[in-house]
């Protein structure tokens, strides 16, 4: 073989540190190298089948898409060729050299300390190439881009310590040509009986045929057997597919090592016509939250593969869904651009987004183990649903989950249905009270009055919930109030406890608040007492009209200006503070005591003071006198 070109190249630092993990840990299933090599090849088919509808030229002649594996005993090498799409110099380059994805360095810096968990994070992460290391000690490839001429093949080489030759060869053929030159100890892949039964685990589904050579030593002859059903799974009659098959599909292109939690199958005919395999993965992929982050389905259209991560399909709040939609009446031809605008793609967003939410609400319904893995790995992209889909509002807020005064801890929730079933008697609405952390919201002096009633409150404490709560307005009929808000129905609450008693010494201490009132001026919007509290002698809320602590908060991380949040000071009548202070007759010594309750009140509210030393400097003195 004719080289040209010839020159060593040293490899990302991330792809080194990925080579390391893959040849020095060890997994369990190492056989997982051969499907992440077919799957390639079925893609590299895909994207020949896509190219060639509108230059069929790129077939040269040879149109029947296959992946042929090779067993040599003697050089101790296994090979996987394929005519698919195959790569120029460049796209080697990038693609072989460098892993193109942002973020890339603190992901592997993550990895190293579990290797259970490695492995994992390897498949998610879509580096399938690589695993061919964790079994051969080099890998060679030869490769030649559809279209292009012979002399344009690729060759490059690599044994996996940090560099890679490359150069120019002829290659009559197009595709790709992977041969992996196997490590002592993995003899089992020198086995073609072995070799063909993972090929039949892992690869039954796929569409490409994938053919084992055959020698025949009287004859000196080769043949290729076919190893797979090389049949589209979701073509298939869902009778006769198990759940293994279903399962080997969705790590086929989903490129994840785990089971998926739930899936759903479907082949629907008449207006439109059109097949859906949707998956609901067990484990959230690590850069979920990465603007870059690529996500949506596979679309084909008549079988033909059109593209991966066709967005439109599912709204941003689902953009953990993996699958794929085939459609038949999409065009051919059909670009990303004529998705955006056409109906009949709103019309299969809207179909695909409802079947999503029943199948998480049937996972909900059948296993409530299995819902609240769902839960803690995705929970907080579903809270984007209530202002991003008001159309299947009631739908989402069914699958919402809480942590609540009636569950024990933050990793125990309740759903919005529980909390509805377990109202007392007379209660109006579903209260919530939002906070910095679960311990924020579980210790808040708003929720004393809710305790002494009885009375159930959704703790929430997610950045995400101010946001959602102002889209999510009512629950079966009942509307949302936070405990922090005025509101009638609360001041209902109170009023429930004032006894002729209490009556009595809110009139005698009316001076009182008239002395708070002047002391304070329009630093707060209003004083007045109140008997929602028990244990503490004061907190601020916010009228039902004015912007929320949390949502101030909200607009200034997002570097925005929000409006001066007029807060309403409540003090406890009935506090043996309260009392003492009423009764100072020391005027300054009174406006010391008033600015450290108002000081501990907006503390409680909003976690931070304007100047914590003054707060520090008033209460040790007030300790001292």
């Amino acid at each position: 073989m004719t080289m040209k070109g010839q020159e060593t190249r040293g490899f990302q630092s991330e792809v080194k540190q990925l080579l390391h993990l893959m040849i020095h840990s060890l997994y369990s299933n190492k056989e997982i190298f051969l499907r992440e090599l077919i799957s390639n090849a079925s893609d590299a088919a895909d994207k020949l089948r896509f190219r060639a509808l509108s230059n069929a030229e790129l077939y040269e002649g040879d149109g029947e898409l296959r992946v042929r594996v090779t067993v040599d005993k003697e050089k101790r090498t296994l090979t996987l060729s394929d005519n698919g799409i195959g790569m120029s110099r460049d796209e080697v380059i990038e693609n072989l050299g460098t892993i193109a994805k942002s973020g890339t360095k603190a992901f592997l810096e993550s990895l190293g300390s579990d290797q259970a968990k490695d492995s994992q994070l390897i498949g998610q992460f879509g580096v399938g190439f690589y695993s061919a290391f964790i079994v051969a000690d080099k890998v060679t490839v030869k490769t030649r881009a559809a279209g292009a001429s012979a002399d344009s093949g690729v060759f490059w080489e690599s044994a996996g310590e940090g560099e890679y030759t490359l150069a120019d060869i002829n290659k009559p053929d197009r595709g790709t040509e992977i041969t992996l030159h196997l490590r002592e100890g993995e003899d089992e892949f020198l086995d073609a009986w072995r070799v063909r039964n993972i090929i039949s685990k892992y690869s039954d589904h796929i569409a490409l045929p994938v053919e084992i050579e055959q020698q025949d030593d009287e004859s000196s002859t080769t043949t290729w057997e076919k190893i797979n059903k090389a049949q589209a799974l979701w073509t298939r009659n869902k009778s006769d597919i198990s759940d293994a098959e279903y399962k080997e599909f969705y790590k086929h292109i989903a490129h994840d090592f785990n089971d998926p939690l739930s899936w759903s199958h479907n082949r629907v005919e008449g207006k439109q016509e059109y097949t859906s395999l949707l998956y609901i993965p067990a484990q959230a992929p690590w850069d979920m939250w990465n603007r870059e982050h690529k996500h949506g389905l596979k679309l084909y259209v008549q079988r033909v593969f059109i593209m991966d991560d066709a967005e439109v399909f599912m709204p941003n709040y689902l953009r953990f869904v993996r699958g794929l939609i085939d459609s038949s009446d999409l065009p051919l031809n059909v670009s990303r651009e004529l998705l955006q605008d056409s109906r009949l793609t709103q019309s299969l967003r809207g179909a695909l987004t409802k079947r999503v939410l029943q199948m998480l609400e049937k996972v909900a319904k059948d296993d409530n183990e299995k819902y609240q893995t769902f839960w803690q790995q995705f929970g907080l992209v579903l809270k984007e649903g209530p202002a991003e889909d008001s159309a299947n509002s009631e739908a989402i807020a069914k699958l919402l989950r809480f942590a609540s005064t009636s569950s024990e801890g933050s990793a125990q929730t309740v759903s919005l249905e529980d909390y509805v079933s377990r109202m007392v008697e007379g209660q109006e609405k579903i209260y919530f009270i939002t906070a910095d952390s679960y311990a924020a919201a579980k210790g808040s002096p708003h929720l004393e009055l809710f305790r002494k009633k009885g009375i159930e409150v959704l703790l929430l404490s997610d950045r995400i919930d101010e946001w959602m709560m102002s889209y999510l307005t009512e629950f079966d009929g009942k509307s949302f109030q936070s405990v922090s808000k005025a509101d009638e129905s609360l001041s209902k609450l109170s009023d429930e406890e004032s006894s002729e008693t209490q009556k009595e010494a809110e009139k005698a201490l009316e001076p009182f608040v008239e002395r708070v009132k002047t002391l304070l001026g329009e630093r707060v919007k209003e004083v007045r007492l109140t008997h929602r509290l028990t244990d503490t002698p004061a907190i601020v809320t916010t009228d039902a009209n004015e912007i929320s602590t949390q949502m101030a908060k909200l607009f200034a991380a997002a570097g925005q200006e929000a409006p001066e949040v007029k807060y309403i000071f409540e003090i406890n009548p009935d506090h043996a503070l309260v009392k003492h202070i009423a009764d100072t007759t020391d005027e300054t010594r009174f406006g010391e005591w008033i600015e450290l309750l108002l000081d501990q009140s907006l503390f409680a509210e909003r976690g931070t003071l304007e100047d914590p030393n003054q707060f520090i400097r008033r209460m040790n003195q007030l300790l001292l006198a």
